[in-house]
């Protein structure tokens, strides 16, 4: 569906990361550092000599021995900083004094991060910026090899930081020690996934399962035009004896994208339209915010996320009763993007529902959207490829042998979740709505390494139209980018083609080699440590295909306590059941015009925010600046924070994402 923890991002005051106002700021911090502004990426060093890339657009400075990079908007910085010191603490306090003698954030939490790029101890900090005058993250990275120390202060406006999401990371990927070489499997073949390879990676999951505490996992593995791995691990339902296997329905999220882009190239294949064809040429009632962006957007522009259209989620999210793709694709109209195409990666999930719409309404121009898009993905994808228990019918997917959704409370425990925010995919679906098994996936996966046949030999589609989706769009990093529903990676010198799905209790992983015949799909039940154990797969299977540096498995442990620690952080500061002061002066009913309706009522001491299609158990936090939240405590829910306000004598709360604010005033 939506890469639903990507969500964390936009409710940060539940992890420790606060959210205030954006009035003006007014420190030595915000007004540093008017250096040169940079005409293209650029590599540079630390003072120490320690390569980064600076990005197009940023300008850099330096002050005091500090390489300062300050994004386009101003006001928002990252400080690298070198220093020797006798510990992390140490070098994090000589790199403040050097970026900002005057700004004091109080410390939330130190903790160790998982090592990478030739670095020794990565250790992370996170700041609490309640007091700032402004919607503000405030991070350090303390990072070590050897005796020395490489200091990564961020400071940033969340609205600038979601919208530049790639080109920080940018940054933060290309930061390496002088005179390291990353490992590279560049020119090296893969080995054949013999028993004991497969042992590897087998022990490597079921260890990842226990430690992030999972209740089940699917694995499947193709190399060279043969199934060589399809198996379960755990269990399909916490309390449950049924075992996960391969033909287990997982809800694969935003997995879907990749197939909803296959699908139009179906359609390509077929000669209904071109990548380069207007959207509105297709789908006539196509619009964004204004005029002038949507007669530039051609079919491709609807799957690359290099329009630069914000996430608006929380849109589908809150008014997910009633919806229907008709009113998704409205929504679409209030959207406008925040950069020009192809300069930023910024992932938006609406725009791809506009994408499996329009290749429906090519498919069936007469029938209802939904029921068009349907169509068109059954007798264009899951039909041609045997996808047999591949499905948008959620009580067809939960019926038989298919996996429930787990997630976290907020005291820590793994338990069952309620599907009902999961329904909020339906409406718009083509970007995450579909149900599947590892058995369906690697079929799909064997096809796309086979550049367009089938198990058979058969051609499926032409290989032009669907290779054309792999051709990168828009950068997301180090030799990482975004082509049409599938992300690009080349950070290991192998080509790696992949895409990840994220919701409510469920997350995924589909991924392929394309030149060396070999790929993987893992899908879980579980939202929380799943996306730590997706990563860490993903690095592993490299590591067992290549003999690369066991990393995988020296990390797992520092990932899982870190993951713990999170958690038990998030907890901190939190009220459950609600402060009677707080619960006591709440209304019945609070409307946002672009949000909907919350209805609030108690049962017990509990007090329940009901969003229509979901609902959440609440709990409050009040922040040192005094402001009080209120916060979603449901499990797989963590972390929706509504600022306790008033507006012209009506009680009232404020929802943000990063590059939004959202108004709930009471009414009757």
């Amino acid at each position: 569906m939506k890469n639903l923890p990507q969500l964390a991002c936009i409710v940060l005051v539940f992890i420790g990361c606060a959210r205030t106002n954006p009035l003006q700021r007014d420190t030595e911090a915000a007004s540093l550092h008017l250096g040169e502004v940079l005409l293209h990426d650029t590599a540079h060093t630390t003072s120490d000599g320690n390569p980064f890339v600076a990005p197009a657009g940023w300008s850099l400075s330096t002050s005091g021995g500090a390489a300062i990079l300050t994004a386009p908007e101003g006001g928002s910085h990252i400080a690298l900083v070198d220093a020797v010191a006798k510990d992390a603490d140490a070098a994090v306090a000589a790199a403040w004094a050097t970026y900002s003698a005057e700004a004091e954030w109080p410390l939330v939490r130190g903790s160790e991060r998982p090592v990478r790029d030739g670095w020794e101890q990565i250790r992370g900090y996170r700041y609490d910026t309640a007091l700032a005058s402004e919607a503000r993250t405030v991070s350090v990275q303390a990072r070590r090899r050897g005796e020395r120390w490489t200091v990564a202060i961020y400071d940033m406006a969340d609205a600038v930081g979601d919208k530049r999401d790639a080109q920080i990371e940018l940054v933060y990927g290309s930061l390496l020690p002088k005179g390291y070489r990353r490992e590279t499997f560049a020119g090296r073949d893969a080995h054949e996934l013999d028993s004991a390879r497969l042992d590897a990676l087998e022990q490597f999951v079921e260890d990842a399962r226990q430690q992030f505490g999972v209740p089940g996992i699917a694995l499947g593995i193709v190399q060279n035009n043969n199934v060589v791995l399809a198996k379960g691990f755990g269990v399909r339902a916490l309390g449950r004896p049924e075992k996960v296997d391969a033909d287990t329905k997982f809800m694969i999220a935003s997995n879907t994208k990749a197939l909803t882009t296959l699908m139009l190239a179906k359609l390509i294949d077929a000669g209904a339209f071109s990548w380069e064809t207007p959207a509105t040429e297709v789908l006539s009632e196509f619009a964004l915010g204004d005029a002038e962006t949507t007669r530039e957007v051609r079919m491709r522009h609807l799957v690359c996320a290099c329009t630069g259209l914000p996430r608006q989620d929380l849109e589908w999210i809150f008014e997910s009763d009633g919806a229907t793709p008709d009113s998704v694709l409205r929504t679409l109209a209030t959207m406008r993007p925040t950069s020009r195409f192809g300069e930023l990666y910024q992932y938006s999930n609406t725009i791809v529902a506009a994408a499996g719409f329009a290749g429906g309404r090519s498919f069936q121009p007469q029938a209802e959207l939904g029921a068009a898009y349907d169509a068109a993905m059954q007798a264009l994808v899951f039909d041609p490829l045997a996808m047999t228990s591949t499905t948008f019918d959620f009580d067809q997917a939960q019926s038989g042998n298919y996996a429930a959704p787990h997630a976290q409370r907020f005291d820590g425990q793994t338990v069952r979740a309620e599907m009902d925010f999961n329904y909020s995919a339906i409406p718009s679906r083509p970007d995450g709505g579909a149900w599947s098994t590892v058995n369906d996936l690697l079929r799909y996966v064997q096809m796309e390494l086979s550049n367009g046949l089938r198990d058979d030999g058969s051609r499926y589609i032409r290989e032009d139209p669907l290779v054309a989706r792999r051709k990168q769009q828009v950068s997301r990093g180090v030799d990482q980018g975004y082509g049409l529903g599938l992300k690009i990676d080349r950070t290991s010198g192998a080509l790696l083609i992949h895409h990840g799905g994220s919701t409510l209790g469920f997350i995924s992983d589909v991924l392929w080699l394309p030149e060396h015949n070999v790929g993987a799909v893992i899908l879980t039940n579980e939202d929380n440590g799943s996306v730590s154990l997706r990563s860490l797969f993903r690095r592993r299977f490299l590591e067992v295909l290549f003999d690369g540096e066991p990393r995988a498995v020296a990390n797992l442990p520092i990932q899982s306590r870190r993951k713990k620690e999170s958690i038990a952080g998030g907890r901190e500061g939190l009220v459950v059941p609600v402060d009677q002061k707080i619960g006591a002066n709440l209304a019945a009913r609070y409307r946002s015009r672009e949000l909907g309706e919350i209805v609030v009522s108690q049962t017990g001491a509990t007090t329940w925010f009901d969003f229509g299609m979901w609902k959440s158990e609440m709990a409050s936090r009040t922040q040192s600046d005094g402001r009080s939240y209120l916060v979603t405590v449901s499990p797989g829910l963590l972390g929706f924070a509504f600022l306790v306000t008033e507006r012209e004598s009506k009680r009232s709360l404020v929802l943000r994402d990063a590059q939004h604010d959202y108004e709930f005033v009471e009414s009757r």
